[in-house]
């Protein structure tokens, strides 16, 4: 059975997106990857399909509510962890989206308004990922970010799938610049120049990554 996102959101049309095009594109034409959209709408009780409600305590803005929300979860049959997209969430990294893409699939809650209820992240135990410390208006550009890094890990997704190892977070640094020819044909001198400018970048702009990649690699901290 192919990797399948699910999508729960209020924007159902704002999929596949830029999905649709490129390597994410042509796999999703040749079966290689599923995509369902969810809308969370379906689930609401009322003529005007209301999701939200004023927050707890007042405040600005909305919240999403928990039931319609547990209602939309509760209701789709879906493989994969349960993933909500939130700037409150741990930082989503490579090793994540590796496992992600190695399951049978996943599927992401879109927050909108102020957020979701905590009421039914906890009582589902949603896993809560971010992007980075910014604040998006909603989750669907993350979730499509999200499934883009874990389609192109996906078998027969990438042609030449040793290119995969070489690129950034992979052995715990940034990936090395590139460039056209004219090219060198000595290719034990462009290996280990390769090496070199990936600790120097990674050095340089990624001191976090370079204090990991040292400890693992037997070296110092420095």
């Amino acid at each position: 059975m192919a990797w399948q996102a699910t999508i729960l959101t209020i924007f159902p049309e704002m999929f596949p997106g830029p999905l649709a095009h490129s390597l994410a594109g042509r796999a999703l034409d040749e079966g290689l990857w599923r995509l369902l959209t969810v809308d969370i709408r379906d689930f609401a009780r009322d003529k005007h399909r209301s999701v939200d409600d004023a927050p707890f305590g007042g405040g600005p803005g909305m919240v999403m509510r928990p039931d319609i929300v547990d209602a939309a979860i509760g209701g789709t049959a879906a493989p994969g962890p349960l993933v909500c997209l939130s700037p409150r969430g741990r930082p989503l990294d490579q090793a994540r989206v590796a496992a992600l893409a190695a399951g049978e699939g996943v599927r992401l809650l879109c927050g909108r308004f102020e957020g979701i209820d905590q009421r039914v992240i906890e009582a589902r135990a949603i896993e809560e990922l971010s992007l980075g410390d910014f604040v998006l208006s909603g989750g669907e550009p993350a979730a499509l970010a999200l499934i883009d890094a874990c389609v192109r890990l996906l078998p027969g997704v990438v042609g030449d799938r040793t290119a995969l190892a070489e690129e950034s977070f992979e052995r715990g640094l940034l990936e090395y610049p590139h460039y056209t020819r004219p090219q060198n044909g000595h290719h034990e001198l462009i290996r280990r120049w390769r090496e070199a400018e990936a600790e120097r970048a990674t050095q340089e702009r990624r001191p976090d990554l370079w204090k990991r990649y040292r400890v693992r690699s037997g070296g110092t901290e420095s």
